[in-house]
């Protein structure tokens, strides 16, 4: 029975972290105070980490009212009621919110840039399905990042009130480099008539030009990565409402479409495994966003949620979400006007808008992920610089 315990134990994340601590500090004391202090942090990504890109290229695609209630009190550029995961992840090392490289009003660049656009991908997406879209995919972000590096320091050069706006150059080399894309590319196939298991297959193309790309990022400096996998597509309202035939799992998921996501994850997994191999100067830190993401489906009240799988911000249906109107847009319904506003508690959903999660579960999350309970290695956020 003690043997029964013990291999429980065991198998919990939260306990093997604790014990490797433990482990870790009795062979390394200095390990025990060791911490990364990043001085600056770059962000590459889609809609769950974008904290303004397409909306500053795009005006007319940005968030409206009602997103940004929450915290912002405006639409701050997010598809949230308030904060993302990297809002809260750079505020855990005491610096401002991340400014959009494609936002040029009011930008500080000082600490970090964000590359991140909604919509983005991983791979450039052709044909079918373009306005689904950013035009910024993962190859574009990279290509700004290329040119943001030596024109920032150009800037400190030349002195003056913008030099204090950039980065210094050595936190290039310092800083931690972030990274939440790929949903996307999965939800290109699966709503461009593509079967899943197509979708799985085209997983190995997505994933050699991802790394290819952290490759591209390694070589101009970047030491140290936090990159997320992706979440439980099959649990979010868009996939739920679009299609309704899908066999759900136990917590009202759809099954097919999360294994979908868990094929992709394990690529994404094995390929970083490798690339540690490969760039052995690199801090490769594979995020597990997938596991805390599902639990808030699978047990909702340990968390204080309600309705998991209906939207906060939407309109119709068993979900809360339609394909013909969005968060903040207008649907006329027995001839009157009706204006898609936000459920009166937030706080109490995991979905904000059918697709994007709200504040309240970004901060339970990222609480989570920030632990090193859900990473490979099982290190902390603040540890991320290390190399194992």
């Amino acid at each position: 029975m003690e043997f029964a315990i013990l291999t429980k134990l065991f198998h919990n994340p939260l306990v093997s972290l604790v014990l490797w601590s433990i482990a870790a500090t009795s062979l390394n004391p200095a390990m025990a105070t060791k911490r990364c202090d990043f001085p600056a942090i770059f962000n590459f990504g889609a809609s769950n980490a974008d904290t303004g890109g397409l909306a500053a290229s795009f005006p007319f695609a940005g968030p409206k009212p009602p997103n940004g209630e929450t915290f912002f009190h405006r639409p701050a550029g997010r598809f949230c009621d308030g904060r993302l995961i990297i809002d809260f992840l750079a505020n855990s090392f005491g610096h401002n919110y991340l400014s959009p490289y494609l936002d040029s009003m009011g930008s500080n660049f000082s600490h970090g840039a964000n590359f991140a656009s909604a919509g983005a991908t991983i791979r450039l997406q052709q044909g079918f399905g373009q306005s689904r879209f950013s035009p910024f995919n993962f190859g574009y972000q990279y290509s700004q990042f290329e040119r943001f590096k030596p024109t920032t320091q150009f800037i400190r050069d030349q002195g003056g009130v913008f030099a204090t706006l950039m980065p210094r150059e050595e936190y290039f080399d310092e800083a931690l480099y972030t990274f939440d894309i790929g949903q996307n590319d999965l939800t290109a196939g699966i709503f461009g008539n593509m079967t899943l298991q197509q979708v799985n297959v085209s997983t190995p193309d997505i994933i050699s030009t991802f790394t290819s790309n952290i490759k591209n990022i390694y070589n101009l400096g970047a030491r140290s990565f936090w990159i997320h996998n992706t979440g439980p597509i099959g649990c979010l309202p868009t996939i739920l409402a679009n299609f309704a035939s899908a066999e759900l799992d136990e917590y009202g998921c759809a099954k097919a479409y999360n294994e979908v996501a868990q094929s992709f994850n394990q690529n994404l997994k094995e390929a970083l495994a490798q690339l540690r191999k490969e760039l052995p100067l690199a801090a490769i830190t594979y995020v597990d966003i997938y596991t805390p993401k599902y639990s808030l489906f699978s047990n909702p009240k340990k968390y204080g949620f309600e309705l998991p799988h209906v939207a906060c911000c939407g309109y119709g249906g068993k979900y809360n979400f339609s394909n013909s109107v969005g968060c903040g847009g207008t649907i006329k319904v027995n001839g009157k006007d009706i204006f898609v506003g936000s459920c009166e508690r937030p706080s109490a959903r995991v979905i904000w808008d059918g697709t994007h999660y709200t504040e309240a579960a970004n901060k339970v999350v990222f609480d989570q992920i920030s632990s090193g309970a859900f990473t490979d290695p099982p290190i902390p956020l603040n540890r991320a610089c290390d190399r194992y």
